[in-house]
């Protein structure tokens, strides 16, 4: 049998975007937009807590209630859509990031890399954009991109390599890197997202719990990449969607249906039907 719902209604709800919340299309099902209100209107606070930066919440951004947060870039970033700001920031040092983008390569020979920050996107001209391209991006070689727009915070380094296995991958840029930077995965493809060492999505939610009066048992979160493992590992609750890569069902005891299947609403709408 699977576990038992947590014995009380959370306080606050935790979701990933990208493959848990969002169904393949990337857009926001009915079902799940319905149980996202009704979890606000019970007085549940529903944070985002996802890999993307902030340019990519067009499509939840009216689903954040009156608060407009959301904990973006794995957590090196929190912001306030309502106002087009951010609100804090765990950034990646461009030194760090240099060093790491070198050895990293030298590893592991054709990875290219791109950087995130606050409120832009540059790459390297390997760096294969499946989504299209982004307007006044920089195309440069990777130290060119960590000198430019050094006015905005770094949020994240991006690792691609275009025929290595993505698991395989991760494994060596985390053997590599060791303590010196976070480094996790949440694409398909062999896709690393790199943050500031001690970033995740964990820490940052557990912050903005704690400014909450928010604990880890009030808490109920759902995920279904490496990238969510820290967070569903903190929450006091956690679910995997059934399409959740191997390593985040084999670590989480609840599961639920896909993200195509509206999982993330069919534990909500059991919660409150239980109340």
């Amino acid at each position: 049998m699977p576990p038992p719902l947590p014995p009380a209604l959370p306080r606050l709800i935790a979701t990933d975007l990208d493959g848990t919340l969002l169904r393949d299309d990337r857009t926001v099902s009915d079902r799940t937009v319905a149980a996202l209100a009704a979890a606000e209107k019970a007085g549940i606070d529903v944070f985002f807590v996802t890999g993307r930066p902030s340019r990519w919440m067009d499509v939840v951004a009216e689903h954040t209630a009156g608060h407009g947060i959301v904990i973006c870039a794995n957590g090196a970033g929190v912001y306030d859509l309502r106002h087009d700001r951010l609100l804090s920031c765990d950034p990646l040092d461009a030194p760090d990031a240099a060093r790491i983008a070198h050895a990293l390569r030298a590893a592991v020979p054709g990875t290219s890399f791109a950087v995130e920050r606050s409120y832009s996107f540059h790459r390297e001209a390997g760096y294969a954009t499946p989504w299209g391209g982004v307007p006044d991006s920089l195309i440069a070689p990777i130290d060119a991109l960590l000198t430019h727009d050094a006015d905005q915070p770094l949020l994240k380094l991006l690792a691609r390599h275009e025929n290595a296995d993505p698991d395989e991958f991760l494994a060596t840029a985390l053997e590599l890197l060791g303590g010196q930077a976070e480094v996790t995965r949440s694409s398909s493809a062999a896709l690393l997202e790199i943050s500031r060492a001690g970033v995740t999505k964990a820490t940052t939610l557990a912050r903005c719990c704690a400014e909450r009066g928010i604990t880890a048992a009030e808490v109920v979160a759902f995920g279904d990449m490496p990238n969510d493992l820290a967070m569903l590992a903190w929450a006091g609750t956690s679910y995997a969607v059934a399409n959740a890569h191997p390593a985040v069902l084999a670590a989480t005891a609840r599961h639920t249906a896909t993200n195509q299947d509206d999982g993330v609403a069919r534990v909500i709408e059991a919660l409150l039907e239980r109340g």
